[in-house]
């Protein structure tokens, strides 16, 4: 067998994650990612992959977030028993982002199972939190800029990609051949990451292209979170940020606790209701390496919140019309405790939905943002009458200009680059400029798409 790349997802979506490399000695899965939003690309996440876990000799991951992750469980529950190799922050986050998932999925099957609304009877969780724990086992954490031997003829490097805590560009050795898969590339100047590592050269590319159509709003994130904090708590409204548990909660309570500090916005009760999120917070500490802060600021950031852990408190928080901010995930409204907060707060006008970042289409959040008069939710439609905002410039992927001013670092074009992990016009419109612009050979793979690499 030639060497080839199969993409098992992450291309004409922003979730799924999975590029199966393959030659004649090896079967390596790059990423092992759920997919999410559209029903159609969940019902994926409960297909057979076309190759057996059992015939994977190891997984390699770009990053936590379970777009890339999510999939793990499900992997080693259906057979594979190679190791997972990761950045050591991304292993810590998973221990928390895997198990989070597992338990996530078996309370909604058991609440769909009680109020009746699932087709399925009886519904069931994709994997449990057990599972998750299980998975943990396999992880094999290396640091960034370490050559790892993966099997006799395949060996890896991480390179920081920004992004979040532990994310990685992925260069590949590959008898002679080198791969560069970008993962979710992040921001150049992030307030709190590092920026993404120049490449200089691969002969095979894989990147990424979230926002390959458009370039970030350029205003001051602080800014526009001082006028809508401010508007909200005037009216006696709360504000409701759902954010990922893991990078974007951590650059709010930044912005957070330096507007509170300046005296910009008012000292009204602010609420980290994610025991995730708190948990990731506190490794940001830990990993202090990874990221830009320092150990005074990393602290400042953890105490600007109060910490929510319990179920008690979290449904309390509903019952409290003193105005205030609460940040809970997810961060597109697609399941957790954002949602019974989303439920008592977006038929109030005087509250505000506040979301920071890219909302996946087929999602509670894009609905939201593409102004939803209705959502559904737990079996109901419930009327919008809060005020949406987003703020689109706190999002961590870095927009087609930061991705072109990435490629540029190359010099000399790869044999060819793969566009992925982006919605279709996404994708598409990144194609066509990396086309344009460097003259590059590109293309936007299909779905299970499978190419020779020579």
């Amino acid at each position: 067998m030639s060497a080839r790349i199969t993409f098992l997802g992450g291309v004409g979506t922003v979730t799924g994650s999975k590029y199966l490399l393959e030659n004649e000695r090896t079967r390596v899965l790059v990423d092992c990612g759920l997919f999410q939003g559209y029903k159609n690309l969940r019902l994926r996440n409960w297909a057979a992959l076309p190759v057996d876990p059992r015939r994977i000799d190891a997984v390699v991951l770009t990053h936590a977030h379970l777009d890339h992750s999510g999939y793990l469980p499900l992997l080693i529950k259906n057979g594979f028993k190679g190791p997972v190799i990761c950045t050591h922050s991304t292993r810590d986050l998973c221990n928390i982002l895997l198990p989070d998932s597992g338990y996530l999925q078996e309370k909604d099957a058991e609440f769909a199972n009680k109020r009746g609304f699932s087709k399925h009877r009886p519904a069931l969780p994709l994997y449990t939190r057990k599972d998750a724990e299980r998975a943990m086992r396999a992880f094999d954490a290396t640091p960034f800029a370490k050559s790892r031997q993966i099997s006799p003829d395949l060996r890896v490097i991480f390179h920081p990609a920004g992004h979040i805590l532990g994310a990685a560009i992925v260069e590949l050795d590959w008898r002679g051949l080198r791969l560069i898969f970008s993962g979710d590339l992040g921001r150049f100047n992030s307030a709190t990451m590092l920026d993404p590592t120049p490449i200089a050269q691969a002969d095979y590319l894989v990147v990424e292209s979230t926002y390959g159509d458009r370039a970030h709003n350029g205003d001051d994130p602080e800014v526009e979170l001082e006028q809508v904090i401010n508007r909200t708590l005037e009216r006696g409204g709360t504000v409701l940020i759902p954010a990922f548990a893991v990078g974007r909660a951590q650059t709010l309570l930044y912005h957070l606790q330096r507007l509170r500090e300046s005296n910009r916005i008012p000292a009204a009760p602010i609420y980290l209701d994610s025991p995730m999120a708190i948990d990731a917070s506190e490794l940001f500490c830990k990993h202090s390496r990874d990221h830009k802060l320092s150990a005074d600021q990393c602290r400042a950031l953890a105490g600007v919140a109060r910490y929510v852990r319990d179920v008690e408190e979290s449904q309390a928080l509903n019952g409290d019309r003193t105005p205030k901010i609460v940040i809970s995930a997810s961060g597109m409204a697609t399941g957790g405790r954002v949602l019974h907060h989303l439920r008592h707060l977006v038929t109030d006008a005087r509250n505000t939905i506040l979301f920071a970042g890219f909302q996946a289409g087929g999602t509670r959040g894009a609905s939201l943002v593409s102004g939803a008069k209705e959502i559904k939710m737990h079996g109901q439609y419930l009327p919008v009458r809060a005020e949406v905002a987003d703020l689109e410039m706190l999002s961590a992927h870095a927009d087609a200009n930061e991705i072109m001013t990435w490629l540029r670092n190359f010099k000399q074009p790869p044999r060819e680059t793969f566009i992925t992990h982006g919605e279709p016009a996404a994708a598409e419109a990144l194609r066509r400029r990396i086309t344009k612009e460097l003259e590059w050979n590109c293309r936007a793979p299909e779905h299970q798409e499978s190419v020779a690499l020579e």
